[in-house]
């Protein structure tokens, strides 16, 4: 099984009509998982899914929404919950890990001794 990645696609100029038109394409493409507009001008679109074709991807929103979109990134998803819990135990690790007391419970014998010399003791 292959790992996510995560792709960031460059829109040329993009308008709102013309975002919505490009993530409703990118979001029927086989093996995406999560489609987002990003960027700080709204122009980046983020893929991610686990064997996507980009080169089709980028082939169809050129041909359907946009004449300009470019490839920026094709990398590994990363699960931000691992990253999360992954530092917050790093903290732990540097901190030390809090000291736990078990006490020890001393229980009484088993085996009861009979005081009366009888040749059949019993236990209770």
């Amino acid at each position: 099984m292959s790992k996510p990645q995560k792709i960031v696609i460059k829109l040329g100029m993009p308008s709102p009509k013309n975002r919505t038109k490009a993530m409703v394409l990118a979001a029927k493409v086989y093996g995406v998982s999560s489609v987002a507009i990003t960027g700080d001008d709204k122009d980046q679109l983020e893929v991610v899914g686990v064997d996507v074709d980009t080169a089709c991807l980028v082939s169809c929103l050129r041909k359907k929404v946009l004449r300009r979109a470019d490839i920026m990134v094709v990398e590994e998803a990363k699960d931000k919950k691992k990253e999360e819990e992954k530092k917050k135990l790093e903290e732990l690790l540097q901190r030390g890990w809090p000291g736990y007391y078990h006490p020890q419970h001393h229980y009484p014998p088993l085996m009861v001794a009979c005081e009366e010399p009888v040749t059949g003791c019993s236990i209770m």
